[in-house]
């Protein structure tokens, strides 16, 4: 049985939706530019709900270290990136493995900034979104050998978020937000966050738990907190304990969120990971 347009009534089996709340649905461009008026309120509305819906959703499943088959740890400190085969590995199988050569691929390691620098760029031809992190780092950073080039960093990183990278919204979104190399622009940064956040990158989301607490939004921010803490980021859970001896968060809240992290540590923990750790913590105290 057709479906009747909610502008002019005629009834018409190839309706299509209103995109943004799906609630209605029209038989043309004309009908839905004609019943915009009446409906932009409930359409707002809607569309808000359904968006919230996504952004506070269960985060997707962690990608596995390809060398220990263990879920990598959320904090991109935590992980290595292998310009050779383009592989993220975490920290245990980097560290407790040799260093000259690629625990994945075997290809030895890069002996210049040079030789680095020309693996990075041929990952980048061949459409590596992770690649073009990393080399937008080394051009903000002016690492490597390279001069601080904040704007090639920034194209960078667009390339990257073209390419469905949330480590590229997540950078991008701390360029704008920060103003390094660009205007600061906080719509912009709040929507790379949230594009970032729903695809599982945890920092994006512990900043935006950060935002919507600087303006005043308490429930929203912690709840960004709360998810990033259930997945192990433990700034985050940092958050949440103050949270809960001001009073913004309740003790059923703060003991959930609590067993989330630590079940996320215990997920991704490994003695490999905790001697790496050892090794890195030792070499900065020296």
């Amino acid at each position: 049985m057709p479906d009747h347009c909610t502008s002019c009534g005629k009834a018409d089996a190839n309706l299509k939706a209103c995109e943004a709340c799906k609630l209605v649905k029209y038989c043309g461009v004309e009908c839905q530019v004609a019943h915009r008026p009446a409906h932009k309120k409930a359409c707002t509305e809607k569309a808000k709900e359904l968006f919230d819906e996504k952004l506070y959703a269960q985060p997707p499943m962690k990608d596995e270290c390809p060398i220990c088959m263990i879920p990598l740890p959320c904090h991109e400190d935590e992980c290595t990136y292998m310009s050779c085969c383009g592989k993220i590995i975490c920290i245990g199988c980097r560290y407790c493995l040799p260093h000259e050569y690629c625990p994945f691929c075997n290809t030895a390691a890069p002996h210049s900034h040079e030789e680095s620098i020309k693996r990075l760029s041929e990952r980048i031809e061949n459409y590596d979104p992770h690649a073009m992190v990393v080399l937008s780092s080394f051009h903000r950073n002016g690492w490597h050998g390279l001069p601080v080039d904040q704007s090639k960093a920034i194209e960078l990183l667009q390339r990257a978020c073209e390419l469905g990278s949330a480590a590229g919204h997540c950078h991008l979104g701390s360029t704008y937000r920060l103003g390094n190399g660009a205007e600061i622009d906080m719509k912009k940064a709040v929507h790379n966050f949230q594009i970032a956040a729903m695809m599982g990158n945890m920092s994006a989301r512990k900043l935006l738990g950060c935002i919507e607490l600087e303006n005043g939004n308490l429930q929203h921010g912690m709840k960004h907190l709360m998810i990033a803490a259930n997945s192990g980021l433990k700034v985050a859970l940092d958050v949440i304990k103050q949270g809960f001896k001001r009073g913004l968060v309740t003790k059923e809240e703060f003991e959930k969120t609590l067993r989330g992290y630590q079940d996320a540590l215990e997920e991704t923990k490994s003695e490999q990971r905790d001697r790496a750790a050892a090794i890195i913590q030792a070499g900065q105290s020296e």
